[in-house]
């Protein structure tokens, strides 16, 4: 069975993201692992990553599920939306080098914007998929 790929996607996506003019314009770098508790929105953070193999004769792939979400303080889902575009656009059939490992394809799977119960915070769940095989 090959490495678990799911670190190195993670570093690629940071990568990804803290590269690209667009995200960058309006996170300014603010992409977390696990937000602190001061963190200043807007910011970008990881939710569940899911792995699963992708075995057969010969080939020992798999795959990822990424959730990213996008938390905002304005009133309205404005940013959040503008953030998930910003982010589609960096990651969708994106080509990321993944240490280790090569990435077949990432892909949106879906977008869900959402006003958290407090009424203020604007959240937004991206759910990618990637691909992945050793090198």
């Amino acid at each position: 069975m090959t490495a678990d790929a799911t670190l190195p996607l993670q570093a690629a996506i940071i990568a990804a993201l803290k590269g690209d003019a667009a995200v960058a314009a309006i996170v300014s770098g603010r992409i977390y692992d696990r937000p602190p508790p001061e963190a200043v929105k807007p910011y970008v953070s990881f939710g569940v990553v899911q792995a699963l193999p992708e075995t057969a004769d010969e080939y020992d792939g798999a795959e990822i599920t990424v959730q990213l979400d996008v938390w905002s303080a304005k009133p309205t889902t404005v940013e959040a939306k503008r953030i998930g575009a910003a982010i589609r656009a960096a990651l969708h059939g994106a080509d990321l080098a993944i240490t280790g490992h090569r990435l077949v394809s990432i892909e949106i799977e879906q977008a869900r914007y959402i006003t958290e119960p407090d009424g203020l915070t604007q959240h937004a769940v991206l759910i990618f998929t990637a691909r992945t095989e050793p090198v």
